[in-house]
């Protein structure tokens, strides 16, 4: 796994790369929740279930995280930060494979909002947080409407609400998780790379 700072807007941020052997059937870069980390077991699980199917993985953390904060940077400053960092992993590949983008709740978001700009062949979802807990009446449903093919997994029991499928995005739902997704980890990792597989974008 390596390692690397790299600079944006809003300061460093640091990513951590597991290189898939030999050419990489797509490049998956996850985000992690507002208050979390790239170590939350639902990011986990997708790395090395990815990994495994020859895909190469790397997970952001905001420069906000790597300077020590918990409170989440406002959403334009997420979304800067991002974007140049997936600029510059990018730029590593010179015949670049599929770009997937992806995260938890808060970089999940992230990877929707941005996901057109960046030319992402797909999205990955984990926990989408549709409204805040309580209050159904503030959606984010739209910020899924990208018109890139999207996989949303969220817990049947999350409180921040499960959006409905729509065109160009597949909502499974896990029977009795919550927000963390930390019930089947095995079970969710299969779940991403079957998609990714069907899309043609992770090894047989």
């Amino acid at each position: 796994m390596g390692v690397t700072q790299i600079a944006t807007p809003h300061g460093p941020a640091v990513t951590e790369t597991d290189e898939a052997t030999g050419r990489p059937a797509a490049l998956l870069i996850l985000g992690h929740g507002a208050g979390g980390g790239v170590e939350a077991p639902d990011l986990m699980a997708v790395r090395r279930a990815a990994l495994a199917a020859g895909v190469t993985v790397v997970r952001v953390t905001q420069p906000y995280r790597v300077a020590g904060r918990r409170a989440p940077a406002p959403a334009a400053q997420l979304d800067a930060a991002w974007s140049a960092v997936v600029h510059e992993i990018v730029k590593g590949y010179p015949d670049p494979p599929p770009l997937v983008v992806g995260g938890r709740s808060s970089g999940a978001r992230v990877a929707c909002r941005t996901s057109v700009a960046l030319g992402a062949a797909g999205i990955v979802c984990l926990a989408f947080p549709l409204h805040p807990p309580g209050r159904p009446e503030r959606s984010r449903a739209g910020e899924l409407l990208t018109g890139v093919p999207t996989l949303v997994v969220n817990g049947d029991r999350d409180p921040f609400g499960v959006p409905d499928a729509s065109s160009g995005v597949e909502v499974a739902v896990r029977p009795g998780q919550r927000h963390d997704l930390r019930g089947d980890p095995r079970g969710l990792g299969l779940l991403v790379v079957e998609w990714l597989r069907g899309k043609g974008w992770a090894n047989p």
